[in-house]
């Protein structure tokens, strides 16, 4: 019986951490560079739209993927366009493309409400997902969950091991620097905003047609400024963002079925979990804030001036 229950909790929590990951992870890049973007909610939310909007039209699973990825990057370039281009302030104009985001998806999306799409195929590895408990857990998810796992493989080996990662954190840390030796800061920021759009976008096309395969309005729920806490919360390191994806991802599952075994506490409370221990981790980081300081890139939110 326990075990009946403990392969659905797992599973659930495996989906509920996917779209945090992506997002997180691509998040991770673009502040490498030396860039915040607060727009990623927005980015999820459009890339969601996008994508079920293009399963229901198509049917294709892989269009509406590389829709929602499409949709974060559309949105990536704007914000890019006017923080590193147009020098305007990256918090606040993050902030503005996510109310953007989000009423323009409300917009777009008023029509799909009440469709149901049948989601990503579960993929079937022969002899390995017939394993008991390990079998299903490990083997038994659609693509792009292994896909969220290869993707925070690769921004780490990159970010470490190679010259596109070792120019990337140079702009972040110093971008006079990286300017003064030949470098162009604006194009290695562009593409690291763009590389964290298509990956929120990823990340909102999977709710919308996997974790849940419908349209509801305000779907992200927050997930981008989760993901945006796990950045800090992971020292700005893939991996650690990936895992504090699935403690994010534990503790979201764990409170839907702490209400459906009948815990006695208020619904309400159970659902707000995950957005109090999102505000307990950035409280216990912001107790060492010269730590903190530490890790994150020297020139994060610093816009670049030629003229400096």
């Amino acid at each position: 019986m326990s075990v009946d229950w403990l392969i659905p909790a797992l599973l659930t929590i495996v989906t509920a951490a996917t779209p945090l990951v992506f997002a997180a992870v691509g998040e991770v890049v673009v502040e490498k560079a030396g860039v915040l973007n607060l727009g990623v909610e927005g980015m999820m939310i459009i890339g969601a739209i996008a994508a079920f909007g293009t399963a229901i039209s198509t049917g294709n699973e892989v269009l509406a993927i590389l829709a929602g990825a499409g949709a974060g990057v559309l949105l990536a370039v704007i914000f890019g366009v006017l923080t590193v281009y147009l020098q305007s302030n990256q918090v606040a104009t993050g902030l503005a493309l996510t109310i953007f985001g989000l009423g323009l998806s409300a917009l777009i999306g008023h029509s799909y409400v009440g469709k149901t799409f049948g989601g990503l195929a579960k993929l079937y590895i022969p002899w390995l997902s017939d394993i008991p408990v390990i079998g299903p857990v490990l083997f038994g998810h659609d693509a792009l969950v292994y896909l969220s796992v290869v993707s925070v493989a690769i921004v780490a080996w990159v970010l470490t091991r190679t010259r596109t990662g070792l120019l990337i954190r140079a702009v972040g840390e110093n971008h006079d620097a990286a300017h003064s030796i030949g470098y162009s800061v604006t194009m290695v920021r562009m593409g690291a905003i763009m590389f964290g759009g298509a990956m929120a976008g990823i990340g909102g096309a999977y709710l919308s047609v996997a974790y849940t395969p419908l349209w509801v309005e305000n779907m992200t729920a927050g997930r981008g400024w989760i993901a945006l806490a796990l950045v800090v919360f992971a020292s700005w390191k893939p991996w650690r963002a990936f895992f504090g994806a699935y403690l994010f991802g534990g503790i979201t599952i764990i409170q839907l079925y702490a209400q459906g075994m009948g815990v006695e506490v208020s619904a309400q409370f159970l659902s707000m979990l995950p957005y109090i221990a999102t505000i307990a981790v950035l409280v216990v980081i912001s107790r060492d804030s010269a730590r903190a300081r530490l890790d994150a890139p020297a020139c994060l939110a610093k816009n670049f001036h030629t003229s400096a």
